[in-house]
């Protein structure tokens, strides 16, 4: 039997047709009109103003960082429990990442520990970036007030959400930027790319400049500013609006999973999945579980590798990482334990119902020659 991938490239269909455009019009360099229109199409899916079309999520943060005028002697305060290019970032204006533990209740940035943290601090940081985990937003609310209580900038790393709501509003909304990510494995994909949004025309202009090699309006090539090769080109762009237009099937898709998944294995002793926070509606990007113990973690991903099926623990949080050892962080406990015991399981938007019975049997036989 086929692999069973975690999240594979799911294709619309009209890739194609869109691609076959952009070769036509000869429009294939970093520019072009199915840029401009991506940029327009996902700022209205946002409700915001600004967007642009980047290399990736990854410089898309850099450059949220740069515009905010964050540096060396600076600190910026990050979810522990993320991919490591929302900490990677920080380190590229070299500025210090600062850890700040999860909820249970959303697994994603705690709210009233940031905001206690906030209030007491001596020094405050520059901005805090936090996460939307596995497709579903933090609890944002608090989070915003406490930001603007101290007048911290706050950038939301959606990288793993679009699609997901808060509170009746987008996923990617809330921050005074938001960072979206298109690679290979996320529920739209331009294969590598990403984007910056926000409401701050000088902000998203000032990106913008930067991402083309800060290259000045002069006839020669002007340069007052290290810029960086960040741009995405036409041809990409062409393959994010059609899976752009196709997002509401595909989330749709991996909502259906996950209560599959929920159905079949509600039962496994010890076993519970990531909680939907309330007011929210998540993608769930990744179905995620907490299993009984590391151990029993470790046996079903061996168990599952077996038969071949991909799947992981849940993201190793910055703070244990090596290349932030010495960082500090603000709370760990339950960041770690959502590390050793938790599993993601195989939920992409292509995946078949046949598929899924595959993962859930392999799951519940290695649970029944468990010790």
């Amino acid at each position: 039997m086929p692999r069973i991938y975690l999240s594979p490239p799911d294709l619309a269909g009209t890739e194609l047709d869109m691609l076959r455009d952009a070769v036509e019009s000869n429009w294939i360099a970093p520019l072009g009109p199915h840029v401009d229109a991506f940029e327009a199409e996902t700022a209205a899916r946002l409700q915001l103003p600004h967007a642009l079309a980047l290399s990736s999520g990854t410089a898309a943060l850099h450059l949220a960082l740069e515009v905010m005028g964050i540096g060396p002697g600076d600190e910026v305060w990050v979810s522990t429990l993320t991919f490591v290019a929302s900490a990677n970032a920080v380190r590229y204006v070299g500025a210090t990442p600062v850890f700040v533990d999860s909820e249970i209740a959303t697994w994603n940035m705690d709210p009233r520990l940031l905001e206690r943290s906030l209030d007491d601090a001596k020094v405050k940081p520059k901005a805090v970036i936090v996460v939307d985990l596995y497709g579903q937003c933090a609890d944002l609310e608090p989070i915003v007030h406490a930001c603007r209580k101290h007048g911290v900038h706050l950038i939301e790393d959606a990288a793993e959400a679009l699609g997901a709501t808060y509170r009746g509003k987008p996923a990617g909304s809330f921050g005074d930027l938001a960072i979206l990510s298109f690679n290979g494995n996320k529920i739209i994909t331009t294969s590598g790319g990403g984007m910056l949004l926000g409401r701050r025309k000088e902000w998203i202009d000032r990106a913008r400049y930067l991402a083309a090699q800060a290259r000045s309006n002069a006839r020669h090539y002007e340069h007052d500013a290290i810029g960086y090769n960040y741009r995405m080109s036409n041809l990409l762009a062409a393959v994010g609006r059609a899976q752009l237009a196709d997002l509401d099937r595909r989330v749709a898709a991996r909502r259906a999973t996950n209560a599959a998944y929920r159905a079949a294995l509600a039962d496994l002793p010890g076993w519970s999945f990531m909680p939907e926070g309330a007011g929210q509606s998540s993608t769930f990007w990744l179905t995620c579980a907490m299993t009984s113990s590391p151990r029993e973690r470790d046996r079903v991903l061996d168990a599952l590798e077996k038969v071949d099926i991909e799947a992981r623990p849940v993201w190793k949080p910055m703070h244990l990482q090596p290349i932030f050892r010495g960082c500090k962080a603000i709370g760990a406990a339950v960041a770690e334990q959502l590390f050793e015991r938790g599993i993601c399981l195989p939920s992409g938007s292509a995946l078949s119902a046949v598929d899924r019975g595959r993962v859930i049997t392999a799951v519940m036989e290695s649970a029944r020659h468990g010790d």
